[in-house]
Formats: structure tokens, sequence, C-alpha cells
């Protein structure tokens, strides 16, 4: 069954079952205190027959049944318009006389008094009336004597039916009332569930957007916040695994290209000297094709190698001077630059820096070569070293040279991703460079930040901690 009729049966089942129980006992209630009230009444007319009774015994000298019969003859008693019926009996239950008609009792009760005692009994007397028989014990005539006395309390009864009939046709419309109020409240009550399910659906069927409306305080609505924070959550874990599969596609399909082309060149060079006899220039050329390639797959398998142990988190940070640092790093470059008609300027301040120093030296050698891979002939590549205020130190690479376009900054850092391929690989590049340096600065608990303007150069800032004059 599902959870709204549950809610909705549970609903009226509770109150029908309340209410029924509670109009049965008001009911009831209401009969036995008007019971009590007609036995009371009837006690009451017993205690005045046997006061009339015992103030004409005590104005006539008695000394026979037969006179006593004939003074309860003549004792009238009349209450509430009607005349009470009375009679008095021996212990054997004959008659000794009385006033009115009285329905013979279905059982003795008589029997069961003793001197000064009174009760009472409801029967059912012909034609279905109730019939309520009240007696006392009295002594008269050295002997004990019953008097008896009866009230008609099929009213009573009556009236008792009559509210239960009442009280069935109420209970029915107050259960149909209950019935719609229940449709009502538990559509309301089980709305959220409804949007939570719909959107739990949605979600498995790849829709990641699915939220619902989290309005109120209660347990449902804390329960549509929750959902809505793990969709959102769920959301964004899912488009990082999207975001890092095509990474790992992208890396994959890059590093097999990488791969194939320089092997491509040996395997052919390498041929070309195993299938046909050379003249030694064209030995040397072949040679020089298959060392170039040669060292290319070492600097990409190193680099590879250096992502893999930077999953290392356990390197010894030193205090080093930036001028001396930078300097060591960037003058065994300056023949390159020179060569390639570029000019190198180091401009580093007498700072301190917390550093490891070989990964930081790879990071300003991967720097400097990008810078020099993009600037031509008549540009200028500066790498300076200052120590900020708040505790940081920086090293910033700042180039003259193409630039990078503002759509393709974000992805520079990725493995394998280069703007310009073909340029880059013509200079032995593999796009492993930018992401090298971004994994080192974060070891460091520092920051890489990337600058650009197409046409007018780039600028890379490595921030590093703990960073001071020297």
């Amino acid at each position: 069954m599902k959870l709204f009729w549950k809610l909705f049966c549970s609903m009226v089942s509770i109150t029908s079952l309340t209410c029924s129980i509670g109009g049965f006992l008001l009911i009831d209630g209401q009969f036995r205190a008007a019971l009590g009230q007609e036995i009371q009444s009837l006690y009451e007319e017993n205690d005045m027959l046997r006061f009339a009774l015992s103030r004409e015994l005590d104005r006539r000298t008695v000394c026979q049944p037969e006179e006593l019969s004939r003074l309860a003859g003549e004792i009238v008693l009349t209450t509430g318009g009607r005349t009470v019926a009375f009679r008095l009996t021996d212990p054997e239950g004959a008659a000794l006389g009385g006033s009115g008609f009285m329905e013979p009792a279905a059982a003795p009760l008589t029997s069961r008094l003793t001197e000064n005692q009174r009760g009472w009994r409801l029967e059912q007397a012909a034609g279905g009336r109730a019939l309520l028989h009240g007696a006392s014990a009295l002594p008269l005539l050295g002997e004990t004597v019953y008097l008896e006395n009866c009230r008609d309390v099929t009213a009573l009864f009556d009236q008792r039916q009559a509210q239960y009939r009442s009280f069935s046709l109420v209970m029915l419309a107050l259960a149909a009332g209950v019935a719609a109020l229940s449709l009502l409240v538990s559509h309301v009550i089980l709305r959220p569930l409804h949007h939570l399910s719909r959107a739990a659906r949605g979600m498995a069927a790849g829709e990641l957007t699915q939220r619902v409306p989290a309005a109120g305080e209660d347990e449902l609505g804390r329960l549509s916040a929750d959902f809505n924070a793990m969709a959102a959550r769920l959301e964004e874990q899912v488009a990082q695994l999207t975001d890092a599969a095509r990474r790992e596609r992208d890396f994959t399909a890059s590093f097999a290209h990488e791969i194939k082309t320089p092997l491509t060149s040996i395997i052919g060079y390498a041929d070309l000297l195993l299938s046909r006899p050379s003249s030694p220039e064209q030995v040397r050329e072949s040679a020089g094709y298959i060392f170039r390639e040669g060292r290319r797959l070492e600097a990409l398998s190193r680099k590879l190698m250096d992502l893999i142990v930077l999953e290392r988190q356990d390197f010894r940070m030193q205090r080093v001077p930036l001028d001396v640092f930078l300097k060591r790093v960037a003058e065994p470059l300056r023949p390159v630059m020179e060569q390639a008609g570029i000019r190198l300027e180091i401009d580093a301040e007498a700072a301190t820096a917390l550093l490891e120093p070989v990964l930081m030296e790879t990071v300003c050698l991967n720097l400097l070569d990008n810078a020099r891979k993009a600037t031509p002939p008549g540009g200028r590549i500066t790498i300076s070293g200052r120590a900020e205020p708040d505790g940081w130190a920086g090293i910033r690479v700042t180039d003259t040279g193409k630039g990078i376009p503002a759509d393709e900054l974000a992805r520079v850092t990725e493995p394998f991703y280069m703007v310009d391929k073909s340029r880059a690989r013509a200079q032995g590049g593999a796009g492993l460079g930018l992401a090298l340096c971004q994994r080192i600065a974060a070891l460091h608990g520092g920051e890489m930040e990337l600058e650009s303007v197409p046409g007018q150069g780039s600028a890379v800032t490595v921030r590093l901690k703990g960073g001071g004059a020297a």
C-alpha cells in the first residue's frame, strides 16, 4: 500500500475510532446518570410510602393482617403527575395489600433483604417495557414485611437508542468530512515526497540538474534541503569526473602522438642506415636525427616520471637566497638565448625563499624554456625575484613573445596541452612544462599565476611561502 493511502486510512480510522469511543462513553455516561436518578427517585418514593404507612399505623391500632391490607389500600401517593403503585408482601411473597397495579417481579427480590434494607432490580415487562423494581424490609405486626414499588424507565432506554441512532448518523457525516480533509492533508504533506521521487527518477536518468523546493523547517523541508545539497555535490563531482575523463583522453591521445612521432623518425632513419649503404654525410645526418629524437623521448619520459614522482609530499624545504639561486639557474641559458637573438635579464633582490632547490630549478628552467620558444628574435626575457610584504616570495618570468589567447589561458597547465602544437613540436616540446610547474608550486604550498596579452607577451609568477629579506 502506498504511503498516501496509509496516511489517509490512518487519519480516518484514528479519528473515527476516537470519536466513536468518545461518543459511546458520553451517551453511556448520560444513561447511567439518568438511571441513577431514577433509582434515587425509586428509593425516595419507597421512603415516602414507608413514612405514610408508619404514620397511619401510629394513628390507628392495627392488630390483624386484614386491617393492614385495608390500611395499605387507603394510602395514595402521587408524584410527578402519576400515582405510585406499591404493595406489601410477607416473607413468603404473599401479597398483604397495596395500591395501584404492580407488575409481578420475574424473580423474588424481598428474600434477599434483611430488616431496614432496600434494593432494586431492572426487569423487562410485557410489550418491551423496562421496569425498575424497588423493595425495602420493615417490621410490622411482630414480623418483617416488605414494601415494593416500581417505576417505568422505558423512556430512558428509548432515549439512549435514539441518541445512538443520531450519533451513528453524525459519525457517518464526520467520517465523510474527515476522509475529504484527510485526502487534502495527505496530498499537502506528501507533496515534497512526490517532488523528491520525481527528482530522484530524473537523476537516475542522468538529469543531474534536478532540484526540489525546500520550504519549511520540518523534517521534509530538511530532507529536501539535504537532497538539493547532495544533488549539487553529485553534479559537481560528476562534472569533475567528466573533466578528468576528458583530460585523461587528451593526455592519452597526446602522449600516443608524442611517442609515435619520434619513434617513427628513429625507426625510419635506422631502417635507412640498415637497408642500403650511405655516405658518411648521410650517416652523420641520420645519426643526428636519431640522436635528437632519442633525446626528445628521453626528455618526455623524464618529465612523465617527474609528474609521477611528484605524488610524494615529503620534500625537504630549504631557505635559499633568491638572487644567488636565480643567477645560478638562468646564467647557463644565456648563450642559448643570445644564439636565438633574445636578451636575457636577471633582476633578483637580496631576499630569501623557502623552497626545494632541485624542484624549483625545474620550475625556473621550464618557464625560461617556454618563454624562449614563444619569444621571437629581438625579444626580451626577464626573470626576477622579490620578497613580498605579507611573508611570501615571488619568482616571475616575463617575455615579449606572442602571448596566449584568453580562451586557452585556463588550459595551458593541462598535461600535453600546447597552444601552438606545430611550433612546440618543432622545438622539442611535449606540453608538460606548465603542468609540472603548477604541481611543484602546489607542493610548496604556493601558487602559480599566468598573465598574457596576445601579441605583447606573457608573465608567469610563482608565489612561495616563507619569503623575507636576506
